[in-house]
């Protein structure tokens, strides 16, 4: 159940919130940052966890505050070349190999719901005519709603069907 919504996706009522990112990304553009801003804490895990764990393209790891939708990252992007450097662009083959992932944390975790945007296809760099239709075939069968944000409105509720 695909619902297209437009709006602010910080402002969702879904229990997940999933976005794209490089592995050891700095959260400093696009999406990633207003999250940091939003839960500084997220950030600071995310970065252990990747020193830790030093994960690859194509993996995705799930954050949970006190408050707020499960963020999960979707590690869609190529790891910046260097420190301070921007991450590398995402690429479909990550796209396919996190939505693969996705599927089983959704039912691992027994989320009711997704919100996402138009993945990878800012920072990220991807066309959303690519990526629409992976989404489409990955998601559009979940027994669940998903929200995709396509047009955002920052401080606006979007109207998510139930």
């Amino acid at each position: 159940m695909i619902h297209y919504v437009s709006g602010d996706i910080l402002l969702t009522k879904a229990d997940a919130l999933a976005h794209g990112v490089a592995p050891g990304d700095d959260f400093k553009q696009g999406l990633a940052l207003s999250l940091r801003e939003n839960w500084p804490a997220l950030y600071k895990d995310f970065r252990h966890f990747c020193r830790l764990e030093n994960p690859s393209e194509g993996e995705l790891w799930t954050w949970r505050g006190t408050h707020g939708p499960a963020i999960v990252n979707l590690l869609t992007q190529a790891a910046p070349a260097s420190v301070n450097s921007h991450p590398g662009k995402a690429t479909t083959s990550n796209i396919n190999h996190c939505l693969k992932s996705l599927l089983k944390e959704l039912k691992k975790k027994d989320f009711q719901s997704l919100a996402l945007t138009k993945l990878a296809t800012g920072v990220g760099g991807l066309d959303w005519g690519e990526v629409k239709p992976l989404l489409e075939g990955a998601l559009g069968e979940l027994p669940m709603p998903v929200y995709i944000y396509e047009t955002y409105q920052k401080g606006v509720e979007a109207s998510e069907p139930k």
